[in-house]
């Protein structure tokens, strides 16, 4: 009765082999979509995240990744001015969910290599050639938002959504960059002169102001100056001289007084 049994767990366990090693269920993680194809053509249904059934063998689930992708790149192209321009670039983009069939059947889920690479590379070429070597740099911004207007309107037509762009840097010739680096420090030299005039100038001002006000004052006190003031001053003069004396008189070398000496010679007479 054993031996009867036996081939019959024997096959059961076979079968659970077949159906795991067949995996007749495929899970979707977070982050991604899945596409099912059936003999290799791919339904139009979108698969969500979670475990969806399918038929082993006649059956595969793909995942086509739905979140923010990253891509870089660096590429050479020419300014307005025929100057050589060498671009590096960064980009977030990712695929709309509803786009995932297309996507996965027109660009064979490498729409990172078909179409970011090549619309970017386009993108900076069309839009860089519109501007000055100067401008590039001086109108930065505006250049990286028609880069993202044209790479909108591109990928846009492959069900790809462009997050963010940025100019990582713009690189040019050496003699080009030694002539940007002649012009900013004369501008520099222009601007330190222009701010020594002014200083000059506001200097030689106050210089005027406070002669000036000097001249005026001068001329003020000369108004002010009257016979009657300097008889004033004189008389003020000699009356401190006067509190100042110590009630002697003068001497000679030889010690005689004079007046006193004229004085005697007159009565002798």
């Amino acid at each position: 009765m054993l031996a009867q049994k036996l081939p019959k767990f024997i096959a059961l366990i076979i079968v659970l082999i077949l159906l795991f090693s067949l995996s007749p269920f495929a899970t979707i993680p977070a982050g991604y979509r899945g596409v099912l194809t059936t003999f290799g053509k791919p339904s139009d249904e979108v698969y969500s995240e979670g475990i969806h059934f399918v038929w082993p063998i006649a059956q595969s689930m793909h995942r086509v990744s739905v979140a923010i992708q990253k891509g870089e790149g660096d590429g050479d192209a020419a300014s307005k001015d025929l100057q050589t321009v060498h671009t590096k670039i960064a980009i977030n983009y990712h695929i709309r969910p509803d786009a995932v069939v297309s996507v996965y059947r027109d660009l064979g889920n490498e729409a990172g290599e078909r179409i970011i690479i090549p619309s970017v590379q386009e993108a900076v070429k069309a839009v860089t050639a519109r501007f000055t070597a100067e401008e590039l740099i001086s109108r930065r911004s505006q250049v990286r938002d028609e880069i993202i207007l044209a790479l909108r309107e591109r990928m846009a037509r492959h069900g790809l959504v462009v997050d963010e762009f940025s100019i990582v840097n713009f690189n040019f010739s050496k003699t080009f960059n030694e002539a940007i680096e002649a012009k900013t420090t004369a501008d520099q030299l222009k601007m330190k002169a222009e701010r020594d005039l002014q200083r000059i100038e506001v200097e030689a001002k106050q210089k005027i102001s406070r002669a000036r006000a000097e001249a005026e004052a001068l001329a003020l006190q000369r108004q002010q100056v009257t016979p009657e003031l300097l008889r004033l001053r004189e008389t003020e003069n000699q009356a401190k001289a006067i509190e100042k004396w110590d009630g002697r008189l003068p001497t000679t070398t030889g010690g005689a007084i004079p007046f006193l000496n004229i004085g005697n010679r007159g009565d002798n007479k």
